[in-house]
C-alpha cells in the first residue's frame, strides 16, 4: 500500500540569526512550510526500507502532499476533508479540552488545585487530530500537559477533574494529580512530569503489541501507541535511543512531537541545532513528517497514514506538530517572554474557530449545533467540578499504597496497620 511518508534528503538552507518565529524571512507560519520534501514509498526491502533513504531526492512539503490529496478527492463524488459527523465530534472533543483547560485554570486560582499545572489551550488539534483515530486497546502515553489526552482518550471529566482536586473519585485516587494521569482501563499510560520519561515507557507498550502479535501468535493484536512529547524533549538521550529501537524492531508506534515553540521560557530556535526534529526520522529509517499543528484536518491526514503503517505492522513514524499553547508554560508562569506580536499571530489561527469556519462554509454544520455542542460541554465541566468538589479526599492510609511491590515490607507495621496512620509518623518519630 502507498503512504505518503518516505522521505529521504533535505535541502540545506544557510544559518541565520532567528530572533523570533514571527520575524523570519521568508514570511511563514510554520518552520516547515519552506522546504520542499517528497514522500515517496520505497521499494520494502527485509529492514522494512530501502537504501534510497541514503540517496538524494527532489523533496516536497506535508502542505503540498495535502494539497495533492485534496485535488485527487475533488474528482469523486465529494471533496469534503471530514464527514458532517467526524467534524462535530472533532469539535466537541476540541471544545470539551478548551473549556476544561479554562475551568482547571479558574479552579487553580481558587485554591482548589495544588502543585504545577499545565494547560494545553490551542494544542487541541494535535490531540484530537491523533487520539479520537485510535481504538480502545490503543495506548496513549503522555506529559506533564497531559489533562487533554486522557479526556480525548475517552476517560471521564468526572474522574479528570476529580484527580486535579487530589480526590478519591480521580482516575488515580487522588494519588497522581495534575502531572500523571493514568487509566488501565482507557489505555491512558500515564503523564510524566520530567521530560522524556514518557518515550522509553511507550517503546516498552509498542514492543508489548509486536510480542503478543508475532511471539505469542494473537494474530488480532495490532494495537498502536502514541508517545507525546513537546520540543525540549527531542534534545535528550531517551528520544534517540527509542528511535533507534523503535525502528530496528519496527514497532508499532507513533512519535508525535508537539512542538509549540518553546520550552517553558528557552525559544526552540535559540535550544536547537537543526530545529526541524521531523529530519532526525529519516536519519533513523523512519518517515518525518512535518504538519501544521493548528490545523486539526490536516492533523488527521497524517495521524490516519502514521497509526495506518504502525497497525499494517510498518514500523514507526516522527510526527513533528507545529503548535502553540495559548497560555503561559504552567499557571505559575506569567508568560512575560514570549513576544506578543507572535502570540496574537497565533492566537488568530485558533484551531477551533478555524474547524467551524471550515464546517460552516461547506454546509456541514450550522451553527445552531455548534451552540448545541457549546452548552453541551459546558454543562459536562460544571458537572465534573461539583462532582470533583463533592468527593472525599483519601484517607492517610492510602499514602503508602501502590508505591512498593511488597506492601507488607514497609507500609503496614507489626500490628497490621499502616505505619502511616500511627500519630507519631508524620512527627517523623515512628520506628522504620
Amino acid at each position: 500500500m502507498a503512504t505518503a511518508f518516505w522521505s529521504v534528503n533535505v535541502i540545506q538552507h544557510p544559518r541565520c540569526e532567528r530572533p523570533s518565529i514571527a520575524s523570519r524571512k521568508p514570511s511563514s507560519a510554520f518552520l516547515g512550510s519552506t522546504l520542499k520534501l517528497r514522500f515517496n514509498p520505497p521499494s520494502r526491502s527485509n529492514f522494512g526500507f530501502s537504501e534510497t533513504l541514503r540517496k538524494s531526492s527532489p523533496i516536497s512539503a506535508i502542505s503540498d502532499v495535502f494539497e495533492e490529496k485534496k485535488q485527487k478527492s475533488a474528482s469523486s463524488s465529494s471533496s469534503l476533508l471530514i464527514t458532517k459527523e467526524e467534524g462535530l465530534e472533532v469539535y466537541e472533543d476540541m471544545v470539551l479540552g478548551r473549556c476544561f483547560e479554562d475551568m482547571c485554570a479558574q479552579m487553580y486560582y481558587r485554591g482548589k488545585m495544588f502543585g504545577f499545572v499545565h494547560l494545553y489551550n490551542g494544542q487541541e488539534a494535535v490531540s484530537t487530530g491523533f487520539i479520537k483515530l485510535l481504538k480502545k486497546e490503543d495506548c496513549v502515553v503522555s506529559t506533564y500537559r497531559d489533562h487533554v489526552h486522557a479526556l480525548s482518550k475517552g476517560v471521564p471529566a468526572r474522574e479528570v477533574m476529580s484527580e486535579l482536586f487530589g480526590k478519591t473519585t480521580g482516575c488515580c485516587r487522588g494519588q497522581g494529580g495534575s502531572m500523571h494521569m493514568f487509566s488501565k482501563e482507557h489505555n491512558v499510560l500515564g503523564g510524566f512530569a520530567f521530560i522524556g520519561e514518557g518515550i522509553p515507557v511507550a517503546t516498552g507498550a509498542a514492543f508489548t503489541s509486536k510480542y503478543r502479535k508475532e511471539a505469542l501468535n494473537e494474530a488480532d493484536c495490532d494495537h498502536v501507541t502514541l508517545a507525546f512529547f513537546g520540543d525540549g524533549t527531542c534534545n535528550n538521550g531517551q528520544f534517540y535511543e527509542c528511535l533507534n529501537m523503535a525502528a530496528l524492531w519496527k514497532l508499532p508506534i507513533v512519535f508525535v512531537v508537539e512542538n509549540n515553540l518553546w520550552a517553558i521560557g528557552m525559544s526552540h530556535l535559540r535550544s536547537t541545532s537543526d530545529p526541524e526534529i521531523w529530519k532526525k526520522g529519516p536519519a533513523f529509517g523512519m518517515p518525518g513528517v512535518h504538519v501544521d499543528g493548528m490545523d486539526v484536518l490536516k492533523v488527521r491526514e497524517v495521524a490516519k497514514e502514521a497509526i495506518g503503517r504502525a497497525r499494517r505492522g510498518e514500523g514507526p513514524t516522527l510526527v513533528e506538530c507545529e503548535t502553540y499553547r495559548f497560555r503561559g508554560h504552567s499557571l505559575a508562569d506569567p508568560d512575560e517572554l514570549r513576544d506578543p506580536t507572535e502570540k496574537a499571530h497565533y492566537a488568530a489561527r485558533d484551531p477551533i474557530t478555524a474547524l467551524k469556519k471550515y464546517m460552516i462554509e461547506n454546509n456541514l454544520a450550522k451553527e445552531g449545533e455548534f451552540k448545541a455542542i457549546d452548552k453541551k460541554i459546558d454543562e459536562i465541566v460544571e458537572d465534573s467540578v461539583e462532582f470533583a468538589d463533592e468527593s472525599p479526599q483519601p484517607s492517610r492510609s492510602q499514602l503508602l499504597e501502590n508505591v512498593f511491590a511488597d506492601p507488607k515490607g514497609f507500609g503496614i507495621g507489626p500490628d497490621g496497620r499502616y505505619r502511616c496512620e500511627d500519630p507519631k509518623f508524620t512527627e517523623g518519630t515512628a520506628h522504620v
